[in-house]
């Protein structure tokens, strides 16, 4: 094994030339929860968790496990009989695994052995003994939607109350419940319930072919389509023995980094105006319009959808369009470097952002936290970057990255890494523009019999995590997209404490967490 000497498990090496992934296999449970402690011990993370119906293989359950490393994932899929499938709580190791747990309790019936057995994406729509990713599930249609009462953790005590947010807001946005409790508007504790736009796409993909779950997978969440399209294809691209062309790679890479900056653009415009500061967001918001047009204009779609594509790349761009994208690069930097002057030195803007939503480094790694928002609190994490023991995956392994952190883990420390981060996009994609290789833009990708994969991409967010499995047709018979927000919202439970309520939305905006990821 490739960090521990002893373990049982036997792991070998994912082929295909995206990020490092071991695979590994047991039907021992307490392998499974051992092996979690000791990648927790070695200063790992859980990337993302899972069940699998696979009783029409006569396998019975699976829970697959994707830890992340130094050196790289490790991916663990457990084996659980037929009846009574049921594993060890992870959440006592990693507290991010709670709700992957629960969602797969809701979603496939597999229990966990203790743990919190509190309901996550089930809100009524559903009965508690039918589970809609079992293969013999029946038809929903016919069930009352009759909402449930959810059992959120009192806090009590002299002066204290609590505070209903949500789950419908009054301005345009996801649903989500919020649950304060407060003395005066210092908040005690925060807790989210989530859950309420479940759309039901991994059902839709089993039994789909693979250009279904591409087109599926990127509309996950819609403003990091190009990350969960990558990780996907990648995923693809590993069951089935195929590996795109560099110059397919490098289009990938300029796509995210373009996905990147449009979306810090974004959460720039939106934290100067939690600020008071209604200049940032109409400065800001007119740049990220800019670049959204343009990437109409080369790509064909505002937000890149079905771009990248198992095997390749769906679109190309000929020298006239590289220039173009180069020149739009040197405008953008000139203005952010303005405006990023602009918000160092205004003192009320400066106010809110230093000390506000505090989550340090100790918090962020014991909560499995990737992305801007853990090197935010000085850890260098970043799927593109070399780190001991670690290669990035091309084109970046070539690129040279270099990580924006900043340790102070408040708002400005947020808002700090957002403008280096766009800064060092905006480099790569000269880099990339001017170094684009030539060759095929996509290879064909014949589906293998019962091939699996995982993909791993460093998304604007943080890390995507893609696992698929092909049954004996070659059709999808398990896609499971992870984004990173199933980390980093328990983060902001934590990030708000001791702050006052006036102040949540500026921290939320700061973290600027996909709904619609986590309610897939």
């Amino acid at each position: 094994m490739f960090l521990f000497d002893d373990e049982p498990i036997d792991f070998t090496l994912q082929p295909g030339i995206g990020a490092r992934v071991w695979r590994g296999r047991t039907n021992d449970p307490d392998e499974l929860k051992d092996f979690a402690a000791a990648v927790h011990l070695a200063g790992g993370r859980i990337a993302a968790l899972w069940g699998s119906d696979c009783r029409t293989e006569g396998k019975g359950y699976r829970i697959d496990c994707v830890f992340g490393l130094n050196e790289g994932h490790a991916w663990v899929r457990l084996d659980l009989p037929e009846d009574a499938p049921a594993y060890p709580d992870l959440s006592g190791i990693f507290p991010a695994a709670n709700r992957m747990q629960r969602a797969t309790r809701d979603l496939v019936g597999i229990a966990t052995l203790g743990g919190d057995q509190r309901p996550w994406l089930r809100h009524g729509a559903w009965p508690a003994e039918w589970y809609p990713l079992r293969h013999d599930a029946s038809d929903p249609s016919g069930f009352d939607n009759a909402p449930s009462d959810y059992a959120f953790v009192p806090v009590a005590g002299e002066g204290v109350h609590e505070i209903p947010v949500g789950p419908i807001h009054a301005g345009i946005i996801e649903p989500g419940h919020f649950r304060f409790s407060v003395i005066g508007e210092r908040v005690l504790r925060l807790e989210q319930r989530l859950g309420y736009q479940h759309k039901g796409i991994e059902q839709r993909c089993s039994g789909a072919d693979i250009a279904t779950g591409s087109k599926l997978v990127g509309r996950v969440s819609g403003d990091s389509t190009c990350a969960f399209a990558w990780a996907y294809a990648a995923a693809i691209e590993a069951a089935c023995g195929v590996e795109p062309s560099p110059r397919a790679l490098a289009l990938r890479a300029l796509m995210l980094e373009r996905e990147r900056v449009a979306n810090h653009l974004g959460d720039l415009a939106m934290l100067g105006n939690d600020a008071a500061l209604s200049f940032g967001l109409s400065q800001f918001f007119r740049l990220k319009e800019d670049w959204v047009r343009l990437n109409a204009q080369l790509f064909g779609h505002r937000f890149l959808m079905d771009r990248i594509v198992p095997g390749g790349v769906a679109s190309d761009l000929d020298a006239a369009a590289l220039t173009a994208l180069v020149a739009q690069c040197d405008t953008v930097e000139g203005e952010v470097r303005e405006l990023r002057n602009i918000y160092d030195e205004h003192a009320g803007l400066q106010d809110r952002y230093l000390t506000t939503g505090i989550i340090d480094a100790a918090l962020a790694r014991e909560l499995s936290l990737t992305g801007m928002a853990v090197r935010a609190t000085g850890v260098l994490l970043d799927g593109r970057v070399y780190r001991q023991g670690y290669t990035p995956p091309p084109p970046y392994a070539a690129l040279g990255v270099r990580p924006a952190t900043d340790e102070r883990g408040d708002v400005a420390a947020r808002a700090a890494v957002r403008f280096d981060e766009v800064f060092e996009s905006l480099r790569l994609l000269r880099l990339l523009a001017v170094g684009m290789p030539a060759g095929e833009l996509r290879r064909t990708v014949p589906p293998v019999a019962g091939g699996t994969g995982v993909g791993v991409i460093e998304g604007w967010r943080g890390e995507v995590v893609v696992g698929v499995r092909l049954d004996t047709a070659g059709q999808l018979a398990r896609m499971h997209p992870h984004d990173p927000s199933w980390q980093a919202w328990p983060a902001l439970e934590h990030a708000v404490l001791k702050d006052i309520v006036p102040d949540f939305p500026l921290i939320n905006k700061s973290f600027n967490l996909s709904y619609s990821g986590q309610d897939i």
